[in-house]
């Protein structure tokens, strides 16, 4: 009862404050408007330039995909690797995969697609986004690495922190979960026997097909309006914040440099935190203590990006402490990982990552050009078929040893 009465003070509230924060953001940015606008503009191109052209196609193919099936007949096979290891339905593999290839809020989408269609639970919903909440691969790798760092192999390091932290998180998380693993396997039948699988595939997809019945040129055009939607709701976010930060700068000088943008937004805070660092893989404490606190940074992705996802997940009902508790424990396993990790992962040769070209660092900020973004469109479709793949493996070994460990007989 008293969750219950808490929700509704909050419910109510909610209008309140929102009023409130409008208000005094107004009167910040009339009291300062040279200063708000520079920052308007920064977090405008900031959008532009990066998180649109790196978005745009992604939040196209996830709703396509789970349109046609394909997200549902693809939880089949990671049925036991979603169920036993995250305890979650097995279709929210793809939205693993999406949103570590594609970044926030891609990920929170497609979770809110999956609940859209009646896939997955408003609980479920929440752990799900919170477990494919990734900052996307051209952050890390042509922003934060290439442009920050002017060292792309440092970004792909930091992006192997980051991926394996957020499964770290995700798993313990699951760890403390109230949910019953044998439950949530009920959503999506795992396959008992090998020579049914297809079949199970099959069906699973002519019924996601089915139910949602749209035609492919309407299932085009409603998949483009809603990803611009969506990206113009993520736009707006990046510029208010941008002035927002702007704004707590100059009230307060005193606080540390780029605290209130490591904390609010992950683009400005990793350009903040990453000026500390003159050589990302010269062994010293303050340098690899510094990386700690980016990856740290990059694990929090900033209230900023937590709020874009929970705008993604409103039908949901998502709620933001439990959230961003989930994102404070990715930061944490992070930290640590950054520590435990960075020089075993200097010694991988260059040779062996994928070339990264056409980095056009811009303005304060080093943001990339929109050409070396979508330059890498196809280095990340290719990168998310491969964690498919992985993804696909890791679920028959989980598989397997289910099957070994079951009773005789």
């Amino acid at each position: 009862m008293n969750n219950v009465k808490m929700r509704r003070i909050t419910s109510a509230s909610a209008p309140f404050l929102s009023g409130a924060a409008a208000i005094l953001l107004a009167a910040a940015i009339i009291s300062a408007p040279e200063s708000s606008f520079a920052a308007s503009l920064q977090g405008l191109k900031l959008w532009w330039t990066l998180i649109f052209p790196a978005l745009l196609p992604f939040l196209i193919l996830s709703e396509m995909l789970t349109a046609s099936g394909f997200v549902h007949g693809f939880g089949v096979l990671l049925g036991p690797l979603m169920t036993r290891v995250f305890r979650l339905p097995g279709a929210g593999g793809w939205t693993l995969a999406l949103g570590m290839t594609a970044g926030f809020p891609a990920g929170a989408g497609g979770v809110q697609q999956l609940h859209k269609q009646g896939g997955i639970s408003d609980k479920d919903a929440g752990r799900l986004a919170s477990l494919a909440h990734f900052a996307s691969p051209v952050t890390l790798i042509i922003v934060v690495g290439a442009a920050f760092l002017h060292s792309p192999a440092a970004g792909y390091a930091l992006l192997a922190i980051h991926w394996l932290s957020g499964l770290a998180a995700g798993f313990t998380a699951a760890l403390f979960s109230d949910r019953d693993p044998k439950a949530a396997g009920t959503r999506q039948p795992q396959a008992v026997k090998t020579a049914r699988l297809p079949s199970r595939v099959r069906q699973a997809i002519l019924d996601a097909r089915e139910q949602d019945g749209r035609s492919f040129g309407r299932l085009l055009g409603e998949s483009v309006a809603t990803a611009v939607q969506s990206l113009m709701v993520i736009g707006g976010y990046m510029i208010m914040f941008s002035v927002v930060i702007n704004i707590i700068s100059a009230w307060f000088p005193r606080l540390p440099q780029g605290l209130t943008a490591s904390i609010l937004e992950i683009h400005l805070g990793a350009n903040a935190v990453t000026s500390h660092v003159a050589e990302p893989f010269a062994f010293s404490a303050m340098g690899v203590t510094s990386l700690a606190l980016l990856s740290a940074l990059l694990g929090w992705s900033g209230i900023c990006g937590q709020l874009q996802a929970l705008t993604a997940l409103k039908q949901a009902k998502a709620r933001f402490l439990p959230f961003a508790a989930g994102r404070l424990l990715h930061s944490l396993y992070a930290f640590g990982l950054t520590f435990v990790l960075w020089q075993p992962l200097q010694k991988v040769p260059a040779a062996a990552l994928p070339a990264v070209s056409g980095t056009e660092p811009a303005g304060s900020a080093g943001i990339a050009g929109p050409l070396a973004v979508w330059n890498m469109v196809p280095q990340l479709l290719s990168l998310q078929a491969l964690l498919l793949l992985l993804l696909t493996v890791l679920s028959a070994a989980v598989y397997i040893i289910i099957w070994f460990r079951r009773p005789a007989g």
